[in-house]
This record gives structure tokens, C-alpha cells and sequence, in this order.
């Protein structure tokens, strides 16, 4: 089931959104999102946050802010099973237009973007890591709305 996030689930989620971060890149150093912790533990409540659970536990969670998708994070347990694709349909069906920004060499990431209707709008350096980053974007497809 995917439901909105309340505060109680806040520890869980910067769980999930630190080993989520350390496994799916290992190409940035852990420290880096050690060091990160804080500022998204004071950002995440900002953001509009829908996550999964099943059998009482959260397996997953996205955040977004004004159509901005700070991210689709998965309990690497439970990864491949669709709840991410879940968790953006979720999104999909509430924003007209989203767009994000993804790591080029996560390809797994890329490739599920790409195959869930995102394009790649622009590349850029993230200058806090070194690492070159894509800017994705999706739009609704308001014809296929009306049917």
C-alpha cells in the first residue's frame, strides 16, 4: 500500500535513504552520505513524501518537491519487485510534469527512468561530488488523460 508519510516514519526513511544512497553509488564515497544525513533529516519533512508498506513495515519511499523527484529510494531487500515503479505511478497520477537529477554511471537507474518514460534533458557536473549528472523530465501525456 502506498501511503503519505507522517513524522513517526521519518527515522525509518533516513534509513532506507542512507543505504539506499551508499549502496547505489559506489562510485561516491559513504562519508560523503554520512556527512549529508543532517541536511536531508531537516529537508525531507519539506518534501511530499509517499512511501510503501506492506505487512506494516516500509520497504520504500519517494520524495517530491514541487514536481521535483528528490528521489525513489528502496530497501535493497525488496529491490526489483516493483515497488518503485509503484511509487512513481503514485507521483505520476498526482503531478502533470516531473523531472529529477540522476548520477550517469547509475545506469540501473538511468535505465529505469528511461523505461518509465523520463528523458534525459541535460547533463551536468554536480559539484559537490565530481560526478556528472543528468536532469531527466516526464510530462503527462494529456491526450492519453482524456480518453
Amino acid at each position: 500500500m502506498i501511503r503519505t508519510a507522517q513524522e513517526t516514519d521519518m527515522e525509518q526513511l533516513l534509513q532506507i535513504w542512507l543505504n539506499s544512497n551508499i549502496d547505489a553509488h559506489d562510485f561516491i564515497p559513504p562519508k560523503y552520505w554520512m556527512d549529508n544525513y543532517p541536511l536531508v533529516a531537516d529537508q525531507l519533512p519539506q518534501a511530499d513524501i509517499y512511501l510503501y508498506e506492506a505487512d506494516g513495515n516500509i520497504y520504500g519511499f519517494v520524495g517530491v518537491m514541487d514536481g521535483y523527484i528528490a528521489g525513489i529510494f528502496v530497501d535493497k531487500a525488496h529491490r526489483s519487485a516493483g515497488i518503485g515503479s509503484r511509487l512513481l505511478n503514485h507521483v505520476k497520477a498526482l503531478y502533470p510534469t516531473l523531472s529529477l537529477g540522476v548520477y550517469k554511471k547509475n545506469q540501473r537507474a538511468v535505465r529505469f527512468y528511461l523505461r518509465e518514460g523520463f528523458a534525459i534533458n541535460s547533463e551536468q557536473l554536480d559539484e559537490s561530488t565530481g560526478e556528472i549528472e543528468y536532469t531527466m523530465f516526464w510530462q503527462r501525456n494529456n491526450a492519453a488523460q482524456n480518453i
